[in-house]
């Protein structure tokens, strides 16, 4: 069994001193580099496979299973990977070439190769016997998958084969098993296992035939990796770059969003310099501006966030579109209103006027609105496109609600003071 808690802290010693990662690497012993390698986030297992020789990927290779090994040889430059993979033995050769024919994005690319399959006539010792065969060959305890007439039926976990009679029929003991297409995407994958709660899925090809599995733990990495996605593309910041990057790595990686930011900040200003008179005129429309731009930008972006996560999970398509976008709308009108009467009776109470603080509680309605609307639509829209729907889309979302919520209170205030 590996260190874990030796590796746990070289990992974390990894991602502190970048500079070191290959020295820190290879204090690992021989057998347990594989297990070191997948603790790290998948920028920086790249980053130390460049710095390897095919030797030292060979040997970490040859203590990992097939998915694990598909997994290390995909991030290897183009000019490795053939000799790595040509030093694998002839199983796991024959394993990785068949994982490596699949877009490593779809279910096929996530899934496991470690399991028999039984007949449901198959009795219970005979099964155990197929296991012992199988771990003694390849070291590993397989999933049992169980099939009639040559369509999967479902699973039969360890524990059913110890407390069930040996001449019990697998037919009798098997447990049903949620099973998946080969070219699913990823998020079709994590939906799968978020709706049925078990710890495996099967992997089936165009004929329903059994190709893999793809194991919980697995689906929790790819989430992980997903949030990290998403939390960056909200800030419009770059998924490679890490927090100890250098200082020229990291203006590489956000001056394009900062300057696309200060061209969409430009719009909002033109929107406010259309009544100049009107600010110059009540300067104390100054003061309330940043708090209503405040507070529609933060209503887009909870908007935003429910649906990047709908799109996620599936909750959202086409078909539901209309009725998302309808219910952030009313749920902006509501805090609008709940939000707006505070801030009527506050204004109107601290400059004793209550038509600007009707004003402001006017402004302050629409402007959240306006801010559910377009945190629902924008990144509808980005995935109808076919680009990340969580990509910068708060860059859009601020721009739009600061001006309307420039133009409405600006606009009202002209109008009416």
């Amino acid at each position: 069994m590996p260190n874990t808690h030796g590796l746990s802290e070289l990992a974390d010693q990894m991602l502190h001193e970048p500079r070191k990662q290959k020295e820190l690497f290879l204090k690992a012993p021989a057998n347990e580099q594989g297990d070191l390698l997948l603790m790290l986030p998948s920028r920086v297992q790249k980053e130390v496979l460049d710095k390897l020789d095919d030797g030292t990927i060979i040997s970490i290779c040859h203590y990992l299973d097939p998915d694990d090994t598909t997994d290390v040889i995909q991030k290897l430059n183009k000019e490795k990977r053939k000799p790595i993979t040509e030093s694998l033995n002839k199983e796991t050769k024959e394993k990785v070439d068949f994982l490596l024919r699949f877009n490593p994005r779809t279910a096929a690319g996530l899934m496991n190769l470690d399991f028999i399959i039984v007949d449901t006539e198959k009795t219970v010792d005979e099964v155990s016997e197929l296991i012992r065969r199988h771990e003694k060959r390849t070291g590993k305890a397989p999933a049992v998958l169980v099939t009639e007439s040559g369509i999967l039926a479902g699973e039969v976990p360890g524990y059913q084969l110890v407390i069930h009679k040996q001449g019990a029929k697998i037919g009798t003991i098997m447990k049903k098993i949620p099973s998946i297409a080969y070219n699913s995407k990823q998020n079709e994958v994590i939906h799968k296992f978020k709706r049925h709660r078990h710890d495996k899925i099967a992997v089936l090809d165009n004929d329903k035939s059994i190709m893999g599995i793809i194991y919980s733990d697995d689906v929790l990495q790819l989430m992980e990796d997903q949030s990290t996605k998403s939390l960056f593309s909200f800030a419009g910041v770059s998924r490679e770059e890490s927090a100890l990057d250098s200082t020229m790595t990291k203006v590489k990686y956000r001056y394009k969003w900062l300057i696309l930011n200060l061209f969409t900040a430009f719009m909002a200003a033109a929107v406010v310099s259309l009544f100049e008179k009107t600010i110059s005129s009540f300067v104390l429309l100054a003061v309330y501006m940043p708090i209503v731009a405040g507070m529609g930008g933060n209503a887009g972006t909870q908007a935003l966030a429910v649906a990047v996560r709908g799109l996620t999970l599936k909750e959202i398509d086409l078909s539901t579109a209309k009725k998302t976008i309808i219910n952030e709308v009313l749920a902006g009108l509501t805090n609008g209103v709940i939000v707006g009467v505070i801030i009527t009776f506050i204004a109107a109470a601290l400059h004793q006027n209550p038509l600007f603080g009707f004003i402001v509680g006017a402004s302050m309605i629409i402007t959240l609105m306006v801010a559910g609307f377009f945190g629902a639509l924008t990144p509808l829209l980005m995935s109808r496109l076919g680009k990340d729907p969580a990509s910068s889309s708060s860059i859009f979302i601020t721009t739009a609600t600061d001006m309307f919520g420039f133009f409405t209170f600006l606009g009202l205030a002209s109008v009416l003071l």
